[in-house]
């Protein structure tokens, strides 16, 4: 499946978790993607290509609060659109990213 947009579980979730646009957009190779979270929660931070397919995951555990930076390297993969989705208990957020090479 192949998302498109971002969901929210409630409206009060937006004040509390935060998926940051991944700097340097556009990047080559090397990117970082941050976001924060407002307390304890299970995690997994997962970068798709245009088809959907997942091409990496960097981050899969539980997380105390606090803000977070993982670095993606797309050294191995072709120029083009990424998605990165971070997904919590308390919703699902998605941005998207340019590898041009």
């Amino acid at each position: 499946d192949l998302l498109t947009g971002i969901v929210f579980e409630n409206a009060a979730t937006i004040k509390n978790f935060n998926l940051e646009q991944n700097y340097p957009n556009p990047f080559n190779p090397k990117t970082i993607i941050s976001y924060h979270l407002s307390k304890t929660n299970r995690v997994i931070l997962s970068v798709y290509n245009l088809l959907g397919r997942k091409v990496a995951t960097l981050v899969s555990g539980k997380q105390p609060a606090g803000r977070y930076q993982a670095e993606f390297n797309g050294s191995g993969l072709a120029s083009g659109i990424y998605f990165y989705r971070l997904k919590t208990e308390q919703g699902t957020w998605q941005k998207k990213m340019i590898l041009l090479k």
